[in-house]
């Protein structure tokens, strides 16, 4: 349980490096005339993700809920691809990355990195993460309802919103 402990912290203070980041970026593409959108869901999304971390220590101490390693040491492999795949996204993408959704006019679509074969790579990494980290420790209900709500939340409004703003994006490049 303590190494597990760790790993969600550590995975916690990822998060915080993340939003750090993506603070710094979206003032910066603020400043440059950026345009967020879907201001509604991204506090869906905050919830959602610290839920994951909360929920994943929960389940696993209230639930005692073992290590079992044929599951636990191949859902760490994926935790840790998962992140791989998360920066890359976001060495991929520079200054353009963040948590939220701003589009700056006169910025091309990015189209390097994991961008040359996926519309939206980050959001594999994300889900993958989600089922995995879990299921590190066996968090089975965690990794259910956090893949299910994650469905929802990104389907239902984040890939939308996001196709709608890369679409303003790409718009105007069209017409020139």
């Amino acid at each position: 349980m303590i190494a597990y402990l760790v790993l969600i912290l550590a995975t916690g203070a990822e998060r915080v490096v993340e939003l750090v980041i993506s603070a710094r970026n979206a003032r910066s593409a603020l400043s440059q005339g950026g345009t967020e959108f879907g201001k509604r869901h991204f506090p869906w999304m905050v919830a959602l993700h610290t839920g994951l971390l909360l929920a994943c220590l929960a389940e696993v101490w209230f639930g005692s809920r073992p290590f079992l390693p044929w599951l636990g040491w191949p859902m760490l492999a994926l935790v840790v691809l998962s992140q791989a795949l998360r920066y890359w996204c976001i060495t991929s993408l520079g200054p353009q990355w963040n948590t939220r959704v701003i589009v700056v006019p006169g910025l091309s679509l990015v189209r390097r990195g994991p961008y040359r074969w996926l519309h939206h790579p980050n959001y594999v990494a994300v889900a993958i993460e989600g089922f995995a980290l879990p299921l590190v420790h066996t968090a089975w209900i965690t990794a259910l309802a956090f893949t299910a709500l994650n469905a929802v939340l990104l389907l239902g409004f984040r890939i939308p919103v996001e196709n709608r703003a890369l679409g303003a994006l790409a718009a105007p490049q069209a017409r020139q």
